[in-house]
């Protein structure tokens, strides 16, 4: 017997309809300007909305910025997860998992930097930011995942490598020393450490 779904309300139509108009503002503004040179009023003005409405889906500026680059890490998370399936190198799977992320990281470096600093230091009581520690939950689960088609590695061991390669990702991203270095130079980089980190 088919399920019947209730059909979404005009209530419920129109905050979806702000969130996206909220969303495609912030993430042209933030990419345009830089997070850090665009006001929450200006984000309000582009989306047609008042700054209190704004207020109703993010709290301030950094939430807006987890919120637009959120929506992009989903999409990166995907491609790099369809990409492993294709991968038989237990190392390769994992940068290919981790390219599409380290991608949408850079398309704003600046942003980017920010949005690693507020998954780290940011709210974990605000919505937006537990979606991103759940993205993260979700990198890590598809990198050991991938490590485990080595049978000599444990569930155990597969999670705890998983938690060192994204730690490595963070900070390959986040260091001030690797502005200028490009999406190759730094996926590399990461290379470089995993492969140590994984058993010969």
């Amino acid at each position: 017997m088919a399920i019947e779904t209730q059909p979404v309300g005009r209530r419920e139509r129109n905050k979806q309809d702000k969130l996206q108009r909220i969303t495609a503002a912030a993430r042209e503004l933030f990419t345009e300007h830089g997070v850090d040179e665009v006001t929450t009023q200006q984000i309000a003005d582009k989306a047609d909305i008042g700054t209190g409405t704004l207020f109703l889906y993010a709290k301030n500026k950094g939430e807006l910025l987890l919120l637009v680059q959120n929506s992009s890490y989903v999409d990166a998370l995907a491609e790099g997860r369809a990409a492993a399936e294709a991968v038989a190198d237990p190392l390769e799977a994992v940068i290919a998992i981790i390219r599409p992320v380290v991608e949408c990281n850079r398309v704003q470096i600046d942003n980017g930097r920010t949005y690693l600093r507020e998954i780290v230091f940011g709210d974990p009581e605000e919505p937006h930011h537990r979606e991103a520690l759940a993205l993260t939950v979700q990198t890590e689960e598809a990198v050991a995942a991938v490590l485990q088609r080595d049978q000599r590695t444990s569930p155990e061991d597969a999670a705890a490598l998983a938690h060192v390669v994204s730690a490595i990702m963070f900070v390959s991203m986040a260091a001030t020393v690797n502005i200028a270095l490009s999406v190759d130079e730094i996926v590399d980089d990461i290379r470089r450490q995993v492969r140590v980190i994984l058993p010969a």
